[in-house]
C-alpha cells in the first residue's frame, strides 16, 4: 500500500407489555412538520462548519417477530412474540467530492454487529456498488439493544444460545443496511459538517462502581458520576437547514428487560424515531430520502446502565416503557440542544487505516502494559462472573450459583477448572475464575478482530467490536489523541462495530471480576493491547506510511444449524374463519389516552416481515378516504402474535395519543399468509370504523 493511495482502505475492494406507553404526535408535527422542525432549531451558518459531500439513508431491518431468540441477555425465554418498534439501519455517506475516497458509517439498532454481518453486507455493496465501497471504508456500529431478534453471528456460543442461526433475520439485517447505504449513496449532495459536544447526567448510571473505583484517581475525577456524560455530534446541515445528526452516547440500550418479548429498538431507536417522526413529523412509508436522519450510536458504555436505580426496568420509573421513553427523550435532547451552540468546524480531508488482529495472540509492549514488560493476551475465556450476568440490567443464569465478583473457592467453577481448563490458561487470565474455556472450542469464539481509524477533517473515529468501559474507552482516547497531537475531544471512541468479542476493562476493573471483567474474554491485558493497536494504525495515518491491514477469520455464516422455531411451512385460519377475520371488534367510542384492541385471524409473520411497509395501519375517515395515521413503526401501536401449530391471530393495540385529532378510526392488518404450495398469498382485514371524540 502506498501512501498515496488514502490508503487502500479508502479505494481498494478488499408484564403487559405497553403499560404507560403514550405518544404526542401532534404537536410539532401537527403543526407543519420538518418546516416546525427548522423553527424550533435555528438555521447553522454554513461558516461555522466544513464543506463536504454527505449522503444519507435509513432502511428497515426488522428481523422475525415470532419465535425468534433476542440478542443481548442470552435468556432462552426471551422469544419474540411481537413487534413494538421496527429496526432501523442509518448510514451516512462522507466524501470530500463525489470523485473522491468516501467512508461509509452505518448505525444499525440490533443487539450486536458480527462479523457474518459486515462480510455478508459487504459482499452486496460489492455486488452493486464495485469497489467503491469496501472492508477499508465501512464501519457498521450496533445500538445494543438487547430486545431484537437474533440468531445471526455464525459462532456458536452466541447463536445456540438464541436456540440456532436464523436466516431470515439475518438476511434481514443485511438487507437493511444494504438499503440505507443505497439510500445514502444516492443523497450524496454539498453539506455543510461540524462536530458539537454536550453534556448527559441522567440517562445512565454506573453498575460496577467498585471496579471503576480501582481506576486512578485522575481518571475517577475525569468521571466523577463514574459515566462518561459527553455526548457528541456530527451536525449536517444544507442550505443552512439541519438535515442529519451524527450523535454519541454511552449508555447500554437495555431499559427495556429480559422480560420484554416485542421487538424494539429501545431506548437510542426511540431517540431516533422521537426526532424524525414525532419532532419533524416524517412518515418511514412515503419512500425516498427523509428530510431529516438522526442516528444515536454507542461509544464505551460497558459499565453504564439506564437503570438509574440499577436494577432492571428500575429508574427512573418502575415502568421499563416509560423508562425506555423517557431515557430516549433525554438523549434526543442533549443533541438537539446542540443545534443551538456554535459547531466547531470539521475541516477537510478523509483517511482511514484499519487493521484485522488475532486478540488471542498479542505481544503488547512495555509502553502500553505500565509495568515496564511485555504481556500476551489470552486464548478466550469467560469467568463465573460473566455466567452472573450484569445484575442491574437482567440476564444471566440466574439458576447457577454465580454471583459478581466471585473469585476463587465458588465449588462449581472450581471443579471445572480442575478437571477440563488447563492450569496456563487459568494462569493466562489472572483473577478470572475461568468458566468457559470457549477458545480451546474450534470457532466458538471469534479470535480476529476489525479495528478502524478514520479522520473526518480534524476529527478522529477509532472503532472496535468490543464493549469499553468508560474508563476504558477514555484512555483508548488518550492514546490516540498523543499519537495524532491533537485534543482528547477530537476522538470519538465508538464500539460495538463490525465484530463482537465482549467486554473491555481496565486491567485495574477486570482484578475486581465484576460482570464486566468476566466477560473480558482475551484476559487482563486486552485493554493494553487495543492501545496498541490504535496507536500503530495513528502511527501510520499520521506519518502517511502504509499499513498491512491483515485478514479476516473464515466466515461461518450459516454453520451453526438453523433454529426450527417459528416458521411453519403452511398458515390455516382459525376453525370457521377466513384470514383476516376480525375476531375481538373495537369498541364504537374512545377517548385519547384510551386503548384501542382488535385481534385478527391472521398469518405467521415470518413468511413476510414486511421491510419498508407495515403489518398494520390506523387510519382516519377524510371524506370519503381513509387516510394512514400510524403504523407498525409507531411508539402508540403494538402487535402481538399468538401462535398455535399453524394457525395464528394477531393482537392489535393503539393507544390513542394526545394530539389526536377528533373523528372516524379503524384498524387495518395486512400480511402475507403461505399457502400448501408454499407460495405466499396476501391478507388483509380492517376493523369496524369507530370514533375518537
Amino acid at each position: 500500500m502506498s501512501s498515496s493511495d488514502i490508503s487502500t482502505d479508502l479505494t481498494a475492494p478488499s408484564g403487559h407489555p405497553g403499560v404507560g406507553r403514550r405518544s404526542v404526535l401532534g404537536g410539532a408535527a401537527a403543526l407543519g412538520g420538518v418546516a416546525v422542525l427548522h423553527s424550533l432549531l435555528p438555521a447553522v451558518s454554513s461558516a461555522q462548519a466544513t464543506r463536504m459531500h454527505v449522503g444519507r439513508g435509513i432502511g428497515d431491518m426488522t428481523g422475525e417477530s415470532l419465535g425468534a431468540g433476542m440478542n443481548g441477555y442470552a435468556d432462552p425465554e426471551q422469544g419474540s412474540v411481537g413487534l413494538h418498534l421496527r429496526q432501523r439501519a442509518r448510514a451516512f455517506v462522507f466524501a470530500d467530492s463525489p470523485s473522491s475516497p468516501r467512508f461509509v458509517h452505518v448505525t444499525a439498532e440490533i443487539g450486536l454487529i458480527f462479523q457474518s454481518i459486515q462480510q455478508e453486507v459487504l459482499r452486496r455493496l460489492a455486488a452493486e456498488f464495485g469497489g467503491t465501497y469496501h472492508e477499508g471504508n465501512v464501519v457498521i456500529t450496533a445500538t445494543h439493544t438487547h430486545a431484537a431478534p437474533g440468531g445471526t453471528s455464525g459462532h456458536p456460543m452466541v447463536d445456540l444460545s438464541m436456540l440456532g442461526f436464523r436466516p431470515v433475520t439475518f438476511d434481514a439485517n443485511c438487507a437493511g443496511i444494504v438499503d440505507a447505504v443505497r439510500m445514502a449513496h444516492q443523497d450524496l449532495a454539498p453539506s455543510a459538517v461540524g462536530v458539537t459536544t454536550g453534556a448527559l447526567h441522567d440517562a445512565g448510571v454506573n453498575r460496577s462502581r467498585g471496579s471503576f473505583d480501582r481506576d486512578t484517581p485522575d481518571e475517577r475525577a475525569h468521571f466523577p458520576a463514574g459515566i462518561d456524560p459527553r455526548s457528541q455530534s456530527l451536525q449536517i446541515t444544507r442550505d443552512g437547514r439541519l438535515v442529519g445528526v451524527l450523535n454519541w452516547f454511552a449508555s447500554h440500550a437495555t431499559s427495556m428487560t429480559a422480560a420484554n418479548r416485542l421487538a424494539s429498538s429501545d431506548n437510542k431507536g426511540f431517540a431516533a424515531w422521537h426526532w424524525e417522526r414525532e419532532v419533524a413529523g416524517q412518515d418511514y412509508l412515503d419512500g425516498g430520502t427523509p428530510a431529516l436522519v438522526t442516528a444515536f450510536a454507542q461509544t464505551n458504555p460497558g459499565d453504564v446502565s439506564p437503570n438509574l436505580d440499577l436494577e432492571p426496568g428500575q429508574g427512573p420509573t418502575s415502568d421499563e416503557w416509560l423508562n425506555t421513553r423517557i431515557t430516549g427523550e433525554r438523549q434526543f435532547a442533549a443533541a438537539r440542544d446542540q443545534v443551538r451552540r456554535g459547531v466547531r468546524p470539521l475541516g477537510s480531508g478523509i483517511d482511514v487505516r484499519h487493521r484485522w488482529v488475532d486478540m488471542s495472540a498479542v505481544d503488547v509492549r512495555p509502553e502500553f502494559t505500565g509495568d515496564g514488560r511485555t504481556h500476551r493476551t489470552a486464548v478466550a475465556a469467560l469467568g463465573a462472573a460473566f455466567a452472573a450476568g450484569s445484575q442491574e440490567d437482567g440476564g444471566g443464569a440466574e439458576e447457577l450459583p454465580f454471583t459478581e465478583g466471585d473469585r476463587g473457592g465458588n465449588p462449581v467453577v472450581g471443579s471445572i477448572a480442575d478437571v477440563v481448563i488447563p492450569a496456563w490458561l487459568r494462569e493466562a487470565h489472572g483473577a478470572k475464575d475461568v468458566l468457559l474455556p470457549v477458545g480451546l472450542v474450534p470457532h466458538a469464539i471469534q479470535r480476529v478482530f476489525p479495528f478502524h481509524l478514520v479522520r473526518l477533517g480534524n476529527h478522529h473515529l477509532f472503532s472496535l467490536g468490543f464493549e469499553p468501559t468508560v474508563v476504558a474507552g477514555l484512555r483508548i482516547r488518550r492514546t490516540l489523541a498523543a499519537e495524532l497531537g491533537v485534543p482528547e475531544d477530537h476522538v470519538t471512541v465508538q464500539g460495538y462495530s463490525n465484530a463482537y468479542g465482549h467486554y473491555v476493562t481496565t486491567p485495574e476493573e477486570y482484578t475486581a471480576q465484576n460482570y464486566e471483567g468476566g466477560a473480558t474474554a482475551f484476559g487482563p491485558w486486552t485493554l493494553p493491547a487495543i492501545q496498541q493497536v490504535a496507536a500503530d494504525l495513528a502511527r501510520s495515518m499520521r506519518s502517511g506510511t502504509p499499513l498491512d491491514p491483515g485478514s479476516p477469520e473464515r466466515d461461518l455464516t450459516g454453520q451453526i444449524p438453523v433454529s426450527p422455531l417459528g416458521n411453519p411451512l403452511v398458515d390455516t385460519p382459525a376453525p370457521l374463519r377466513d384470514f383476516g377475520d376480525v375476531l375481538d371488534p373495537p369498541l364504537g367510542e374512545y377517548r385519547v389516552g384510551q386503548r384501542v384492541l382488535v385481534r385478527f385471524c391472521g398469518t405467521n409473520p415470518n413468511s413476510d416481515l414486511r421491510r419498508g411497509d407495515t403489518y398494520l395501519s390506523v387510519e382516519r375517515q377524510e371524506g370519503s378516504r381513509w387516510v394512514r395515521v400510524h403504523d407498525d413503526g409507531d411508539w402508540s401501536t403494538m402487535i402481538v402474535f399468538e401462535g398455535l401449530l399453524t394457525v395464528t391471530n394477531a393482537l392489535i393495540t393503539w393507544d390513542i395519543p394526545e394530539g389526536t385529532r377528533a373523528g372516524r378510526y379503524r384498524v387495518v392488518y395486512t400480511a402475507s399468509g403461505r399457502g400448501i404450495d408454499g407460495r405466499l398469498f396476501p391478507v388483509r382485514g380492517e376493523s369496524q370504523a369507530f370514533d375518537v371524540r
